[in-house]
């Protein structure tokens, strides 16, 4: 956890994420990085000289098998108000629209609703589990596929909902928090998605992996050129 709170604390403070008062709604997926996110806010709830409050939220999509009962048990042990808010998403996107790209629809969908569960929630702070991995894979996405030089920003500020994005794991490698999900038994959702391992964002980790072969600093390579390069969101550093 140790590890993990180092890379959470410093791109806390670098972005100024955390203002005392805050109360944050942090978006539990099931996965590695939004649990993980969980239990290090939780634990940096301790010592930081901010104080702030932490709920977690589920959007439910309505997959089959869609299970969060670990999510809600791991929230009750560890004393986090849990949310699940139950959605029509998956009959929307697949069912009835039949969307043969779903992701980009369903991201949409999931954070409009989850944004609207913060407001009702009284949060002023929603908190995405997005990693280093993340940055780099929505570089390429954004460059391949939009024609634009950008990413997603570490601390962004929604102005129609007066809400904040921030993304507290933008400093930790995936293979870390893999590590640490896996050494600590941190119990993830089942995929239950159609596209898990199917969308485009899995292809842009592939390549980003096959240039790795042949450039072993890449990955730091890249991520410095997006703190340099005076793209939106990331002036700040």
């Amino acid at each position: 956890m140790q590890k993990i709170l180092s890379y959470m604390r410093k791109a806390i403070d670098d972005y100024n994420m955390i203002e005392d008062g805050d109360k944050i709604a942090v978006a539990l997926s099931g996965g590695k990085d939004s649990t993980t996110m969980l239990l290090a806010l939780k634990n940096l709830q301790i010592f930081y000289p901010k104080k702030f409050e932490i709920i977690g939220v589920t959007i439910n999509p309505g997959f089959d098998n869609f299970d969060t009962s670990n999510l809600s048990k791991l929230c009750d042990e560890i004393g986090v108000e849990y949310i699940e808010e139950k959605t029509s998403i998956k009959e929307i996107v697949f069912d009835v629209r039949k969307e043969k790209n779903p992701c980009s629809l369903c991201a949409n969908l999931r954070r409009g609703i989850l944004n609207s569960v913060a407001i009702r929630e009284n949060c002023n702070k929603i908190a995405l589990g997005h990693n280093e991995d993340d940055v780099l894979e929505t570089f390429f996405l954004n460059l391949l596929y939009g024609g634009s030089i950008s990413t997603f920003a570490p601390k962004s500020f929604m102005d129609r909902s007066n809400i904040t994005l921030i993304r507290p794991l933008i400093y930790a490698p995936e293979s870390k928090i893999s590590s640490f999900a896996k050494k600590n038994n941190i119990p993830v959702l089942k995929k239950v998605c159609p596209m898990d391992g199917e969308s485009k964002r899995e292809s842009m980790k592939k390549l980003i992996y096959s240039f790795q072969k042949d450039i072993p600093r890449v990955r730091a390579n890249l991520y410095g050129a997006i703190k340099r390069g005076n793209i939106k969101g990331w002036e700040k550093y």
